[in-house]
């Protein structure tokens, strides 16, 4: 099935392009090749007849002479650009300067950028150790994931293997290749079955947007190192056979596919160590639509993934917790042909900032044994193994291998805080086994691995429990108005009032407000510059019993109308008079806390306006625990740098007003200072 065209360029697929744009070192977390780096040891390997081999494996799988062009195409060569095998020979040299040697590298080729630009995705080398260091050879496996996903390794390998051993006996005839299975996978995507299942996958998805979480917020190192060092450092168990079939039993007994169960092992360790409870898990699928008899045999990249939520924030025990997760598994597989990378592009749309999922959770099991017996039998015993990933922070994979399971972290190290990634592998582990040895941890909540020092910092900053507030926002500073009415309050650019000034005018503008129809409850909008006056309008609308709505003078004459609609606003100050002008103080309302305390109106990065309400209770309890963590009380200052429609302007406005400190306004901008006079009237 050779079709004629078949070295013309086309498409790279989805996930490869994720891996071509994640080489560009401009982009968060990148800067890395997607990468398979693999070593055996064998006590002899023949270099002419794996030289041999790995030219026929390059001449059986285009894939492997494939070269990526600029604008984001691939295209297959005719010829591979293999150089051929390149041998290290350390047979002569003393054991120390060979150990030496082997660590130098081990340390260029594990990370390895392939230049995929010149067509070289795959590479093969050998090593002649000398016989201080047990003799034989090493072989050193190379390549890049934009041409190969984990099946393809691992039919790479017992291709490999076969040509090695078998030298004579070619490999039954492909007719079919990786180009002619993504144009067959085209037309199919374009059945009205195929499109209809896009679509509501699609949809399905982009309702779980809003409350889609986001990735672990992990403890890391220094800024500088998160991208100054993108090596990546191993950290694995192997679970024998007995082991694997514990595991196995487990999981079975409680309802549970292995996978998933040690899934949610991981994600139970995340969660003791993010800031946030709740994050996604990014997990890789292996799916080859079986549109032909051939498609199992081919080399390529036919990955795609799902992101999955984890609800860590939802109280239960490891078995409740594990089944929330599996089920929540089963739905975003269900819906998989919207892919992960799709979701993170709308994510990244409706939030307006770009989103990422470097969490990476990979089960390869069902794949078959990673090394299979004829490759051991080939190449000897894998000695060594790591892969990474653009835009990966930590890669958590389950493998099979020699009739056990391989659990391991690849992680870029540098990036986490010191001997965070030991702490947090080793609780891991300690997790799986005692699941094995213990019902009663599949029934209780999983323990803290924090070092009990830092369980005791945790449980301090986290000893929030105090009474909620009983009074409103506003009442604190009309309390300490009566206390010390000489106490300076608000400094302007040209005034100073005390508590006893402001709350005089903030009284008066009560009773004018009254006059004027206003009821407690009611939105009132304040489109004062900033200044004492817009501070007396925010006392005076609260002792009022009504709510402020803050605009800002300086938006757009549509937008500021399409607020006041949508508010169904009434009344609004534009001016301040001076107190002649006004009738006697009015009493302050004392309110309910639960009451309406301002509407902030979002900047509708979505396009439609959307106003947030909160309550007198939320602010003075969010405004309280502040000044209890900075007790400062009359010392306390702030400036005026937030605008009134800035929810941060809260805290510079009732911190200190609370406590007897002062507000000040430094320097007002040519055309904002409030002019003599005030106005109260319809918008």
């Amino acid at each position: 099935m050779l079709g004629l065209h078949e070295n013309e360029p086309f498409p790279l697929a989805l996930m490869q392009y994720a891996y071509w744009v994640g080489r560009d070192s401009s982009q968060h977390l990148a800067g890395v090749a997607a990468h398979f780096y693999h070593e055996f040891d064998r006590p002899q390997i023949d270099a002419a007849r794996l030289e041999s081999a790995v030219r026929q494996l390059l001449a059986r799988h285009g894939m492997l002479r494939v070269v990526i062009l600029d604008e984001g195409q691939q295209q297959v060569l005719e010829e591979g650009r293999w150089p051929g095998l390149k041998a290290y020979d350390l047979r002569q040299e003393t054991a120390e300067t060979a150990t030496l040697r082997l660590e130098a590298i081990r340390a260029a080729l594990s990370h390895r950028q392939l230049s995929i630009d010149q067509g070289e995705v795959f590479d093969v080398r050998l090593t002649h150790k000398p016989a201080s260091l047990g003799g034989g050879c090493r072989l050193h496996f190379n390549l890049d994931m934009i041409a190969a996903d984990a099946m393809s390794l691992r039919v790479l390998l017992d291709d490999l293997a076969v040509l090695y051993l078998e030298s004579q006996q070619p490999l039954p005839a492909l007719d079919l290749s990786y180009r002619q299975y993504q144009q067959l996978r085209s037309v199919w995507l374009q059945e009205p079955q195929q499109q209809t299942r896009y679509a509501e996958d699609k949809q399905w998805w982009l309702a779980r947007l809003a409350d889609l979480p986001g990735a672990p917020i992990l403890p890391t190192a220094s800024s500088d190192k998160l991208t100054a060092n993108q090596t990546v450092v191993r950290r694995h168990r192997w679970f024998g056979a007995s082991a694997r079939q514990q595991l196995e039993a487990k999981a079975r007994e409680h309802q549970l596919t292995l996978p998933m169960m040690i899934t949610a092992a991981f994600a139970e360790v995340l969660a003791q160590f993010s800031d946030e409870e709740d994050f996604i898990l990014n997990l890789p699928l292996f799916n080859r639509e079986q549109l032909h008899p051939n498609v199992s045999a081919l080399v390529g990249d036919f990955t795609s993934s799902v992101l999955l939520a984890w609800q860590g924030s939802k109280p239960g025990s490891f078995l409740e917790r594990a089944q929330r997760l599996q089920q929540q598994f089963r739905q975003d597989a269900a819906h998989a042909h919207f892919s992960g990378v799709e979701v993170l592009r709308e994510a990244t749309r409706l939030r307006g900032q770009q989103q990422f999922a470097p969490v990476v959770f990979t089960s390869a099991l069902g794949l078959g044994e990673l090394f299979s017996e004829r490759v051991q039998q080939a190449f000897g015993q894998p000695g060594w193994i790591v892969s990474q990933g653009p835009q990966v922070w930590l890669d958590a994979q389950i493998t099979e291998l020699n009739q056990g399971i391989l659990v391991n972290w690849d992680a870029r190290e540098a990036s986490f805080a010191p001997d965070m990634l030991d702490l947090m592998f080793g609780q891991f582990i300690d997790l799986l086994e005692a699941l094995i040895a213990s019902e009663q941890v599949w029934q209780q909540q999983v323990k803290s691995a924090l070092p009990s020092a830092q369980q005791a910092v945790r449980q301090r900053a986290n000893a929030t429990e105090v009474p909620l507030p009983e009074e409103c926002l506003h009442s604190a500073f009309f309390r300490l108005a009566k206390q010390q009415p000489e106490a300076p309050a608000l400094f302007g650019a040209h005034q100073t009032l005390s508590y006893g000034e402001v709350s005089e005018q903030a009284r008066r503008l009560v009773a004018h407000l009254q006059n004027q129809g206003v009821q407690p409850g009611e939105l009132v909008a304040i489109a004062l510059p900033k200044g004492p006056e817009q501070i007396i309008a925010v006392l005076g609308v609260l002792a009022n019993g009504a709510a402020w709505l803050p605009l800002n003078h300086l938006q757009p004459e549509h937008r500021i109308n399409a607020i006041l609609q949508n508010a169904g606003v009434k009344h609004v100050i534009h001016q301040l008079p001076d107190n002649a002008q006004l009738p006697a103080p009015a009493a302050v309302s004392s309110g309910d806390p639960k009451q309406l305390a301002y509407v902030i109106y979002t900047s509708g990065s979505t396009g439609t306006l959307k106003g947030v309400e909160i309550s007198h209770l939320a602010a003075k309890n969010t405004i309280d625990d502040l000044n209890r963590r900075y007790p400062m009380g009359d010392r306390m200052r702030t400036l005026a740098v937030s605008a009134l429609s800035f929810d941060l302007a809260i805290y510079d406005i009732f911190a200190p007003l609370s406590v007897g400190g002062r507000w000040y306004v430094l320097r007002m901008r040519s055309g904002v200072m409030p002019s003599a006079g005030w106005r109260l009237g319809s918008p």
